[in-house]
């Protein structure tokens, strides 16, 4: 029996598809983003998963933009621990998806995404290749900037794991376990424990679940001791068939309540800090910056 203990609950509220003839309820604009974040912070989350858009609602990957969005959230919500994405599923130039690293200061993310290969979804593809990865996660390094290592298969945390020998990588690591899209990893126990089973430690994990398949992935990580990752950016309905929009923070109190049942109560951003080694906050962001002739990877 897994004994309870805090969870690690990931609030990704945006994503780079939904738009609002998708889902009225989906934040675009950042004061939307941030006003969102502040509600879900009120109500109890570890990590916010950002992404941004530009005017027309369309992905960006423009510093400015999280710039304002950050600086909203961190005006409130300074403890709350704030990852940016840099996903390549609408972008493929280094420079732009690793232009949000450049923040500094008060405004800089103290992690950002890292997905650790390329990965078929229902109408496109996120490329993402190994120059791609490795080029990113050299940044990060650089930076004092926590890769949150997003992995849809037992390939990309095995990926992982090739990363961290080569020094890319620094433990502890953190995980988003992506399960139900229809070419990788199914909302499954087996699935997920072949892939809790490959996690190099020490690491911190939360799951979560493409559409319809989100509750079920809660509910497994929950169960098996591990986090959540809940948002519109994954689901945008509250129900299996697909009837009621979701709002986030429905998604966000229902994470709460299957939680609730478990006596498992969320991990604090304080705590999540401290277990992965990360600066306090609250005016120092991330890890301390490692010189560039100090990163190997042979």
């Amino acid at each position: 029996m897994v004994e309870p203990s805090p969870f690690v609950l990931n609030f990704a509220p945006t994503g780079m598809m939904p738009r609002r003839a998708d889902s009225p309820h989906v934040p675009l604009e950042p004061a939307n983003i941030a006003a969102q974040v502040s509600e879900a912070a009120e109500i109890g989350i570890t990590v916010v998963h950002l992404h941004a858009r530009d005017p027309d609602g369309a992905p960006t990957h423009d510093p400015a933009v999280y710039a304002d969005i950050i600086g909203r959230i961190r005006s409130n919500h300074p403890e709350v621990v704030i990852c940016v994405s840099l996903s390549g599923r609408l972008c493929g130039e280094f420079e732009k998806r690793s232009a949000p690293l450049q923040l500094t200061g008060a405004l800089k993310p103290d992690m950002a995404s890292l997905t650790l290969s390329s990965v078929n979804f229902s109408r496109e593809a996120s490329i993402n290749s190994p120059e791609m990865v490795s080029r990113l996660a050299k940044e990060m390094l650089i930076r004092g900037v926590v890769p949150e290592l997003e992995c849809f298969d037992t390939g990309m945390v095995n990926y992982a794991r090739y990363l961290a020998k080569l020094g890319l990588l620094r433990p502890p690591f953190y995980f988003n376990l992506i399960l139900g899209n229809a070419a990788s990893a199914q909302a499954d126990p087996l699935s997920l424990g072949t892939m809790l089973a490959m996690l190099p430690r020490p690491c911190l994990w939360a799951a979560g679940g493409i559409g319809r398949m989100q509750t079920s992935a809660h509910a497994l990580a929950l169960a098996a001791g591990g986090g959540v990752r809940t948002g519109l950016e994954d689901n945008l309905y509250f129900d299996q068939a697909r009837s009621t929009p979701a709002t986030n923070l429905q998604l966000v109190r229902r994470t709460h309540e299957l939680a609730s049942i478990l006596e498992r109560p969320v991990m604090t951003a304080v705590e999540f800090r401290q277990r992965m080694a990360m600066l306090p906050g609250c005016g120092a962001f991330g890890r301390e910056p490692v010189k560039p002739d100090g990163i190997t990877t042979a």
